[in-house]
């Protein structure tokens, strides 16, 4: 059970790899965490398992796959986020093993953060609604990539070209878990994760939420993580050290 008050996350580092299931993903539950980062000065790059090509049921896949994309790169342009890689993997049929681990390990290796973000991956959001599979699937994945990336003796096909192991990861932070014991203020950057939500336009539209405000959406877990991290407004995230006996 996640504890009653959250600790301020650390920010003594300069660079971090978002790495999330879909677009939209970010954007309901870090952007406005990403956008004080950003704005702190630190290096912030986005890395899209899918294209969320399966989540508009009025599109083709192949229409889908353009809008998203182009509404991901809005949204990052919006907190202050340019690099934006798409992997292009299948949406809604992700599968944890090996080779998503394979997938992962090479864009740690290629960015070489030292903070990897990534989505909620326990079982549920902390009440009775389950998680969904490629959530799952990739969490766990960047947990294991994030230490395969390390090793010099684990995909050792990538070690090419100028590429080095990269064991530089110190944490990787799950924002949205209900077991989150941390948090970030995010008070003066609110509006703007909002405006980040609000870019995925077609995808909000084609879901048919009637009514439905993002803002009205985000303000309810920010102000319950605010008021245990002593903040009007805050993104709580569970924390996993990198380091051995951590």
């Amino acid at each position: 059970m996640a504890p009653d008050t959250l600790e301020p996350l650390r920010e003594d580092w300069t660079r971090a790899l978002a790495i999330v299931a879909h677009p939209d993903d970010m954007e309901f539950g870090a952007a406005a965490a990403v956008a004080r980062w950003t704005g702190q000065g630190k290096e912030i790059a986005y890395c899209l398992v899918t294209s969320g090509e399966a989540g508009i049921d009025a599109m083709t896949p192949g229409q889908c796959r353009e809008v998203r994309e182009a509404e991901q790169v809005e949204s990052c342009r919006i907190v202050g986020v340019d690099k934006v890689d798409f992997l292009r993997q299948p949406d809604g049929i992700l599968e944890y093993g090996v080779e998503l681990r394979r997938l992962l390990a090479a864009v740690v290796r290629r960015h070489r953060p030292e903070i990897v973000i990534t989505g909620n991956f326990r079982e549920t959001w902390g009440g009775k609604n389950l998680n969904q599979a490629d959530h799952i699937a990739v969490g766990r994945a960047v947990v294991d990539a994030v230490r395969d990336a390390g090793n010099r003796w684990i995909f050792t096909e990538q070690l090419v070209g100028g590429v080095e192991p990269w064991g530089g990861v110190q944490e990787v932070w799950a924002f949205g878990s209900p077991q989150a014991t941390h948090a970030v203020d995010t008070s003066d950057t609110f509006a703007t994760g909002v405006a980040s939500l609000e870019a995925h336009r077609a995808y909000i539209d084609g879901l048919g939420w009637a009514d439905w405000d993002a803002g009205e959406f985000l303000e309810g877990a920010a102000r319950a993580a605010g008021q245990r991290l002593g903040t009007p407004f805050a993104a709580p995230f569970e924390v996993f050290p990198m380091g051995w006996g951590e």
